[in-house]
This record gives C-alpha cells, structure tokens and sequence, in this order.
C-alpha cells in the first residue's frame, strides 16, 4: 500500500495571514488553484478556496482588502505524511473533501488531492470511491 508522502504533491502554493482577499484571489488565477493553504511560519492555520472567497467573501459584501483570517476554514482535517492512501482517501470522502493537506509537527509538508490518486494511477476504486462520496453528499457545503 503506498503512503501519502509518495503521492502528495510537495510543492505547494501558500498564503499568509498577511494577505488579503483580492492577493489571494490574484494568486489563485495566476496559480491556476482554486484552493490555498494559509500557512503561519510553515504552520498550517487555514485554507481558502475560490468558494469561500465568493459565499464569505464577496456575497457578504466584503472588500477585497478583507484579511483572509475572516473568510478562511481554520478547522482543518489534515493526515500524516505516513498514512497509507487508502486512508487519505477514507479522509476525504468521509469529510466530503477534495484536497487533504498533509502535515507534519504542525508544519505543511503537502497535499494529496483526488487528482493525485488518478494521476498516479494508484487504485481507481480508492479515487472513485472517495469522489463518488464526495458528489453524492455534495449539498452547498464549502469544499476544501
């Protein structure tokens, strides 16, 4: 069985509690992501998708100098480098979630997203479970 540190992707695009709605946004289309991680220190302390940006962002007519601290999903499911797959993808469909960060002592060290089961040719029925859960529950829930 493999483990998520053999398929996460390493390289991972962050944000800071630094920034601000419109940088992460700029980000997100110069990224082409439509999720980041928040990181503090290295620390992972949040997540913002290009859907949180809409519903608690702009639909609650915030403006784009908005810190992204307000908007962000600080509670965050996340797994270990050393988990195996089929628990990163237990994870996600379990927590409806298309992307896990992966974390290590409180730092971010990766993410595994449903693509990384597909790209990596790991097991279809691992990936097309965790996304046939994900669809069937997906009931306006922000997704991360």
């Amino acid at each position: 069985m493999e483990k998520v540190h053999e398929i996460m992707t390493t390289d991972v695009e962050c944000c800071t509690l630094l920034d601000n709605m419109y940088e992460v946004a700029v980000k997100m289309k110069e990224w082409d992501v439509g999720a980041v991680p928040i990181v503090d220190n290295d620390k992972l302390v949040g997540m913002i998708t290009d859907r949180d940006i809409v519903l608690r962002g702009v639909a609650e007519k915030n403006p784009g100098s908005t810190k992204v601290e307000k908007i962000m999903s600080s509670e965050m499911i996340t797994i270990s480098p050393d988990a195996t797959s089929e628990e990163a993808s237990a994870i996600m469909a379990e927590h409806q979630i298309r992307r896990l960060p992966v974390v290590e002592s409180g730092k971010l060290v990766g993410i595994v997203s449903l693509g990384d089961f597909a790209v990596r040719k790991l097991s279809d029925e691992q990936a097309g479970r965790a996304l046939s859960e994900i669809s069937e529950h997906g009931n306006g829930q922000v997704q991360h």
